[in-house]
């Protein structure tokens, strides 16, 4: 299945406290579960989420940021990984 890495702007995500990051994953992994999408993991940074997904397609990922309210600001689909094992 493909990846995909979504750009999520989410003023004050750094600031969520643990009962609102276990609240919105829990939401998350609930709605994923009809979807088809497989939620990876997620990277936080000041204002913006950047989250790792599997998915069949960029249309699955945005009704899922549509059925939670979460914006998808950039969907793009992963075409090659690098790494430390790409020197070799």
């Amino acid at each position: 299945m493909p990846t995909y890495v979504i750009e999520r702007e989410m003023p004050g995500a750094q600031d969520w406290s643990k009962d609102q990051i276990q609240t919105a994953s829990k939401q998350s992994l609930d709605a994923l579960q009809h979807l088809g999408i497989q939620w990876m993991h997620s990277y936080v940074t000041d204002d913006k989420v950047y989250c790792i997904y599997w998915a069949p397609g960029e249309d699955v990922i945005q009704q899922h940021a549509d059925k939670l309210g979460l914006p998808a600001n950039r969907i793009a689909a992963v075409r090659r990984l690098l790494g430390p094992q790409t020197s070799e």
